[in-house]
């Protein structure tokens, strides 16, 4: 692997200036290659850095930049490594890991990283006040639950305990299979306690700490630049136990909702990766020789989400009639140019050799059917109900596409709202919304980390689905399951359940779709289009063609 040069701290923000400056006779892309510097599409203007608090994937990209978890995936096997902790061993019951920290593992301001830490930042992250919407990632772990839900107060009580600066012993409650790649995900990072303290109480939000000035973290690049809806960058950390590793000098991002805007970037040399790819273009990069255009599959699903507490969505008649008016072949196959696989369930197919049950179908009679019993024969009487989706060509289609097979065959009227990132996030957080669309990536390879989306407490949730059964079917007969084949008989139950009483609406099955500039090397497709930017290096091919 190529190993770049580290450029001084003193000398990176002057050469970016004077790179942009002269953009017209070298483009990001070649000078990026010269100097090791990533300039990436990220999609969306992140909602923050606070890794207890955001929950998207351009967040995803930036935090895993500047934090690092006691274990990391791997980008070609997605199987779990080292990270923080150098190795970590489980009891013989399973119920039981100690995670060894590295000595050599630091915050971005020098400090040793210490299994205190994690205790501290668990605690944060589960604290009812904190309201971090993935604290049920950490409720394998004996009485997290309890805490996050105020039964107990006592974190005492917690399974998580640091026997020295070194070890972090944490105790489940039952065998979780998947529980080390839960340590790649954000919500497990811990963060660094006095930087935190400084600037407020542990569990307030959007705090001055995540400031490129104030931020401490512990990842392999640390914050220099933040400029609101314009570019994100990172630098190579000088304190990162592995940097030796990192080939790469420094991460332009890039807010790129606007995919076509973004293409005309990376065709002009201004972008090495984009987040996305305009619908229409696809098939003309797909025509090309040596084309960048790279799709893969993707563990994700994209549906729309019910708010049931509002009329007419409270009625299950009409729900399910507007899932059986979607003709989603029709859809993948001209609106998505063939690009996606149509969905009847929210845990992806074959997932780890989970197969989810497909109750229905598009069927239109029915649907009509289901809407003049609902009180809405040939719409008359309807409401009227709207859809948000946050800013994106594609997601517009979409909702363009689903609104007139609803106007067609059920003859009902819906409007659309499209919203900025934020808004639309906060929108959805509050529940301030009759549909919306949402996408969910898996953040490990199992099909409990979709069906734990719809547990009464999810902070993910956000229908007004509540089910005692199904709770314990996926937070504890599941966890007690002697088998792997038991325990998928049991999601299949819970899915079964959840698809019944449909407080979502199942699109499609993602890919990937990205335009890579053939520099970028250590970038492999994966089933989770992890990034992992430890791994990236740029080839430098105009030097080589000389």
């Amino acid at each position: 692997m190529l190993t770049l040069q580290k450029i001084p701290r003193s000398i990176f923000a002057l050469l970016f200036i004077l790179l942009a400056s002269c953009s017209v006779q070298e483009g990001n892309v070649d000078s990026g290659n010269r100097l090791g510097i990533l300039h990436y599409g990220n999609g969306s203007e992140p909602q923050g850095l606070d890794p207890h608090v955001v929950t998207g994937v351009p967040e995803n990209h930036l935090v895993r930049a500047l934090f690092e978890g006691l274990a990391v995936k791997n980008p070609y096997t997605l199987e779990p490594e080292p990270g923080v902790a150098e190795r970590w061993e489980f009891s013989d019951d399973k119920r039981i890991v100690n995670f060894f920290i590295n000595p050599r593992a630091r915050w971005s301001n020098g400090d040793p990283v210490q299994a205190s830490d994690y205790v501290w930042s668990w605690r944060r992250a589960l604290h009812p006040e904190m309201g971090n919407p993935y604290s049920y990632m950490l409720f394998p772990v004996k009485n997290a639950e309890a805490f996050a839900k105020g039964q107990i107060s006592d974190f005492g009580k917690v399974g998580v305990k640091a026997l020295d600066e070194r070890t972090l012993e944490v105790t489940l409650n039952e065998p979780t299979p998947y529980f080390i790649q839960l340590m790649d995900h954000y919500s497990t990072f811990a963060v660094h306690p006095p930087t935190i303290m400084k600037f407020g109480a542990s569990t307030d939000r959007y705090t001055k700490w995540t400031r490129e000035e104030n931020i401490v973290g512990n990842g392999p690049f640390v914050l220099t630049e933040w400029k609101l809806n314009r570019r994100i960058v990172v630098e190579k950390s000088s304190t990162y136990w592995d940097r030796n590793k990192v080939s790469l000098n420094g991460v332009v991002f890039y807010p790129t909702e606007n995919s076509v805007t973004e293409e005309r970037m990376f065709r002009v040399g201004q972008l090495h990766y984009t987040a996305s790819v305009p619908l229409d273009k696809i098939p003309i990069y797909r025509e090309m020789e040596n084309t960048p255009y790279v799709q893969a599959p993707y563990l994700g699903t994209y549906y729309y989400l019910l708010n049931i507490n509002k009329k007419p969505l409270d009625d299950i008649r009409v729900r399910k009639a507007l899932s059986l008016s979607i003709d989603r072949d029709k859809l993948a196959s001209t609106v998505l140019q063939g690009t996606a696989v149509p969905a009847y369930s929210i845990t992806p197919p074959n997932t780890l050799g989970y197969d989810p049950p497909k109750l229905f179908g598009y069927d239109p009679e029915k649907a009509k059917q289901l809407m003049t019993e609902a009180g809405f024969p040939n719409g008359k009487n309807w409401p009227g109900i709207e859809i948000i989706y946050n800013t994106s060509e594609s997601h517009r289609k979409i909702a363009v596409a689903i609104q007139q097979m609803w106007a067609s065959t059920l003859n009902i009227q819906v409007t659309l709202s499209n919203q900025e990132w934020k808004v639309y996030l906060d929108s959805v957080d509050q529940m301030d919304f009759d549909i919306a669309r949402r996408g969910w990536i898996g953040d490990y390879v199992d099909p409990n980390n979709f069906l734990d989306l719809f547990i009464s407490s999810g902070g993910n949730n956000s229908t007004g689905y509540a089910d005692g059964i199904y709770d314990d079917l996926v937070l504890r007969k599941a966890t007690k399951a002697s088998s792997r084949e038991l325990r998928y008989q049991i999601f299949h139950r819970a899915e079964t359940m959840l698809m019944q009483a449909m407080p979502i609406i199942p699109i499609y099955t993602y890919t990937s779709k990205h335009l890579i500039n053939p520099s970028v090397k250590g970038l492999p497709s994966n089933l989770m289009d992890s990034l992992n930017l430890k791994y990236v290096w740029l080839d430098n091919l105009k030097k080589e063609e000389r």
